[in-house]
């Protein structure tokens, strides 16, 4: 199994993975320290309410949401049922969860959320999404995550490391190393899709599967 976070730190660290242990952090720290302060600068000068990317979402929704027939269930102030796109779906604004589930998975409010807060709050909607969302897309959340420095390991002469651990005889695992070539490359997962090798076509009888030079159809 895979996942995008290990494909990207992968792609960034092919060449420093084959380091030693030190060498591998003293790469690490100033390449991370520069992505850093680049992601905390340009939300640092952004004048949203929250990170660029979470307002961009909610705008989107925003506009699909306008587009969307709304309706009271029993009166209430809270609970919604919503139509449009092909489906229905049921809000809860005290729960904050909708039945399509996008709200679960992303925690930010979905177009069926965002047309029953326009139907709910009025001329207040615009500020009224910013209650909803979790606070983990806010500036100052996003901001306390990058601010943290990244610190370069430091000499082995100068580490502190107990007795005990010193006298400790560290030996590699006890494997049987295959023979040939290592690889370097990972294994695709079960989700990735997978590419078909390209099969080979004669140039004589048109077939695929082999060669001119191996056909035996004898064609003048």
């Amino acid at each position: 199994m895979t996942s995008n976070i290990t494909e990207s730190l992968n792609s960034i660290l092919r060449d420093e993975r084959e380091y030693p242990v030190a060498s591998i952090f003293n790469s690490i720290a100033p390449r991370f320290g520069e992505i850093f302060r680049k992601r905390y600068a340009e939300v640092d000068n952004s004048k949203t309410t929250f990170i660029p990317v979470a307002e961009t979402i909610l705008r989107e929704n925003m506009t699909k949401g306008d587009k969307l027939y709304v309706n009271n269930i029993n009166e209430s102030t809270n609970e919604f049922t919503v139509l449009g796109y092909g489906r229905s779906a049921k809000v809860n604004l005290s729960r904050q969860p909708c039945s399509c589930r996008k709200y679960d998975l992303v925690k930010l409010p979905c177009a069926y959320t965002m047309a029953a807060l326009h139907l709910k709050h009025g001329d207040e909607y615009g500020t009224s999404i910013y209650k909803n969302p979790f606070q983990i897309y806010s500036k100052e959340s996003y901001l306390l995550a990058y601010l943290e420095p990244i610190c370069a390991a430091p000499l082995e002469s100068e580490w502190s490391v107990a007795r005990e651990y010193l006298e400790i005889q560290v030996l590699p695992p006890d494997v049987d190393p295959k023979h040939g070539r290592r690889k370097v490359k990972h294994v695709k997962g079960v989700l990735e899709p997978s590419r078909y090798k390209k099969r080979n076509k004669c140039s004589k009888c048109k077939r695929l599967g082999h060669k001119g030079t191996t056909c035996s159809l004898n064609v003048g």
